[in-house]
């Protein structure tokens, strides 16, 4: 019998041992999700570029969405996913927008053969939204209607940010 209550003694000490902890903790980052708004112009001075920088930067875990206001219909603003890309009648690429990211900024930026001679509406003056998403948010939506991404991110006009540049 003494040997089963010293075992059921030893067992109650591991089991029983209390944890220590200290004062200070980590705690695992919460996914964010904004939208900026950004209004630019593509053109030489600017090597047909912009960088956009993120303040504080963005979780590794995090997309980077980027749509160019098209145009508009009845309906409301067109949106456009980027990249996008124009060519010519026979096939060949007239230019495009496209963009590339890191966890600190994302860069928009035109392709093509003879960026000078694009017309001045797909240049000048172009509005660039830029949503950041949870990368697991980013697989369960379509992310080519902007309409769609904004309606299940919940978020309203009035909580678009715009960035002057």
């Amino acid at each position: 019998m003494r040997k089963i209550i010293t075992l059921l003694a030893v067992t109650g000490l591991f089991v029983l041992q209390s944890c220590t902890t200290s004062d200070s903790f980590e705690v695992a980052p919460i996914a964010r999700t904004e939208v900026f708004e950004v209004t630019t112009s593509f053109n030489l001075n600017n090597n047909f570029s912009r960088l956009v920088t993120f303040d504080p930067p963005i979780y590794s875990s995090d997309v980077v969405l980027t749509y160019r206001l098209s145009g508009s219909n009845s309906q409301g603003d067109i949106w456009e996913l980027l990249p996008e890309t124009y060519y010519y009648n026979n096939g060949a690429l007239d230019f495009g927008f496209r963009f590339d990211y890191t966890n600190r900024d994302v860069d928009i930026y035109m392709v093509g053969n003879d960026l000078q001679s694009v017309s001045t509406n797909f240049r000048l003056n172009q509005v660039i939204r830029i949503v950041i998403v949870p990368a697991s948010f980013a697989t369960a939506v379509n992310k080519n209607n902007y309409s769609d991404v904004i309606t299940a991110l919940n978020v309203k006009d009035n909580q678009i940010q715009k960035i002057n540049l």
